[in-house]
C-alpha cells in the first residue's frame, strides 16, 4: 500500500524567513506566480553533499564526488529538469558526525540546498539522518551499509532513503559462498578482524550469523577490533596468528583494508588461511595493496564487469573519461542517487519540495547499469535499494583483479532478510 505523506511543520529557521523576504518581495514588484518566476529563470536545483574528503579514506569521497558530477553534468547537457540545472554543494566532514551534522544544517541553511545526499560512512550517516529529520529535509542516503539505519523502524524517516547496498544483503550473499568455500575445504573454525563501530560491529555479526546458517559446524574463535583509521595493526595481525583459525573475516574498509593487508601480508597472514574481506573489491583499494594476495574472497563493490553489459561498461568509460580517482563502491551507489534524484523531479516537474520527492521516490525504479536486470528499485515500505548486484568473487594479483563472480538471488536474499526483520523485530 501506497504511503501517504502529510507536509512537514517547520518551525521559523533561517531558510524559512528567507523564503517569506523573498515572496513579500516579490509582491511588492507586482510578480505573481513567485516559485514558478523562479523556475523559468533556471535556478538551479542545489543538492548538499556532506563527505570524506581527507585523510585515509579520501579516495572514497573523491570518488563520490566524480561520480555525482559526472551524472549531473549529464543530466545538465540534456537540458535538465524542467529546464532547471543541478548544481552539487560538497563538504568535507572528514568523517567526523557533529562536522556531518553540522555541515548538512549549514548546506541547507546558508547555501540554499534543497537536497541532501548523504555521502558519509555509517558513523556520520546517524547523525545526518537526525538532523535531516529534525528539519524535515528531502534526503539519500548513499554510502552507509549499517542495516539498522533503514531497517530498524525507529531511524525511518518519511522523506529519507538509501540508494546504497545494505549490510543485511550483503550478509546473506557472503554467507551462501563463505558456507559454501569451508564445507568443500572442511574449515571450521574462524576469526574476524573488522573496525570498532557501528558498521562494522553489525556487519560482521550478521555476516558470520549466515554463514553459522548454511554451515552449522562454523566456530569464531577470536575476534579482534581496530579502532577506525587506526595506524598500526600488529596487535591484532599477532592475536589472529596466536589463535591459528582457519578462516578469516574482515569489513575492514579503504585506506584501512589496505594498511591492513599490507602489514598482515608481512607476516604472511593470507598464506596460512582462507579470507574473506567484503571490501576488497574496490579498485582504490586493490591497486593500493603493495602486494595483493590472490585467493582472496571479495564482496561485490564497483567492478566494470559486474554485471558484464555494455551499460555498465560504458558508464565506467564515462566516469573515467571524467574522473582523477578511481571509481569506488561509493561511486556507483552515488551515481545511482543521483539518477532516483532526477527522475523524482520528473515526476514532480521539477519541484524539490521535501513531501513531493519523497511520495515520488518511494517505490521508485530506474534504469541503472548498476542492476541485476538493468534496473535498481528504492524499496517502498522501508526506502531502501534492492536489485543491485550481490555476490563474491575471487582475487588474483594482476587486472582484472577480480574473477570468477558468484551471484546471489534476490528471491535467497529476500527470504532471510524476511526472517531477519522479524527475529530483531524490524518487521
Amino acid at each position: 500500500m501506497k504511503k501517504s505523506y502529510s507536509s512537514p511543520r517547520r518551525g521559523l529557521d533561517r531558510r524559512t524567513v528567507l523564503k517569506g523576504a523573498a515572496a513579500a518581495a516579490a509582491v511588492g514588484t507586482g510578480i505573481t506566480g513567485f516559485p514558478a518566476y523562479l523556475k523559468a529563470a533556471n535556478t538551479p536545483i542545489k543538492i548538499g553533499v556532506p563527505t570524506i574528503l581527507s585523510g585515509r579514506v579520501a579516495i572514497l569521497g573523491e570518488s563520490s564526488v566524480s561520480a555525482i558530477n559526472n551524472e549531473i553534468r549529464k543530466i545538465n547537457e540534456a537540458g535538465g529538469i524542467e529546464g532547471r540545472t543541478l548544481e552539487a554543494v560538497f563538504r568535507d566532514s572528514r568523517g567526523k558526525p557533529d562536522e556531518a551534522a553540522r555541515m548538512t544544517r549549514d548546506l541547507v541553511n546558508n547555501e540554499g540546498c534543497e537536497i541532501i545526499l548523504d555521502a558519509e560512512a555509517s558513523g556520520a550517516s546517524f547523525a545526518v539522518n537526525e538532523v535531516v529529520r529534525d528539519m524535515q529535509q528531502f534526503c539519500i542516503h548513499t554510502n552507509s551499509e549499517t542495516s539498522s539505519l533503514t531497517a530498524d523502524p525507529k531511524n525511518q524517516v518519511d522523506w529519507v532513503f538509501r540508494s546504497c547496498r545494505q549490510g543485511i544483503h550483503d550478509a546473506v550473499g557472503g554467507g551462501l559462498v563463505a558456507a559454501k568455500v569451508v564445507k568443500e575445504k572442511g574449515l571450521k573454525k574462524w576469526a574476524t578482524i573488522s573496525p570498532d563501530y557501528a558498521y562494522g560491529r553489525a556487519n560482521t555479526e550478521e555476516f558470520m550469523e549466515y554463514v553459522k546458517l548454511f554451515a552449522p559446524e562454523t566456530e569464531v574463535i577470536t575476534e579482534t577490533w581496530p579502532k577506525l583509521f587506526q595506524p598500526d595493526y600488529t596487535e591484532n595481525v599477532t592475536a589472529l596468528l596466536n589463535a591459528q583459525p582457519e578462516v578469516l573475516y574482515s569489513c575492514l574498509w579503504g585506506g584501512d583494508l589496505v594498511a591492513f593487508f599490507d602489514q598482515a601480508s608481512l607476516y604472511g597472514l593470507f598464506d596460512q588461511f582462507t579470507a574473506f574481506a567484503v571490501n576488497l573489491g574496490d579498485y582504490p583499494v586493490l591497486t593500493a595493496i603493495k602486494s595483493r594476495p590472490a585467493g582472496v574472497y571479495s564482496g561485490s563493490r564497483y567492478h566494470k564487469d559486474i554485471p558484464d553489459t555494455p551499460e555498465n561498461e560504458a558508464w565506467y568509460e564515462s566516469y573515467m573519461a571524467n574522473s582523477d580517482v578511481l571509481p569506488t563502491n561509493w561511486a556507483w551507489q552515488n551515481a545511482a542517487a543521483v539518477n532516483f534524484v532526477a527522475e523524482a523531479l520528473k515526476k514532480t516537474g521539477g519541484d524539490a519540495d521535501t513531501m513531493k520527492m519523497a511520495e515520488a521516490t518511494a517505490g521508485l525504479t530506474i534504469d541503472s547499469p548498476f542492476g541485476v536486470d538493468g534496473t535498481l528499485t528504492i524499496r517502498e515500505e522501508d526506502h531502501t535499494l534492492v536489485n543491485y548486484m550481490v555476490g563474491y568473487s575471487k582475487t588474483i594479483v594482476d587486472e582484472p583483479y577480480v574473477v570468477g563472480f558468484d551471484q546471489t538471488a534476490w528471491s535467497e536474499i529476500y527470504k532471510h532478510e524476511a526472517d531477519w526483520k522479524k527475529r530483531n523485530g524490524y518487521a
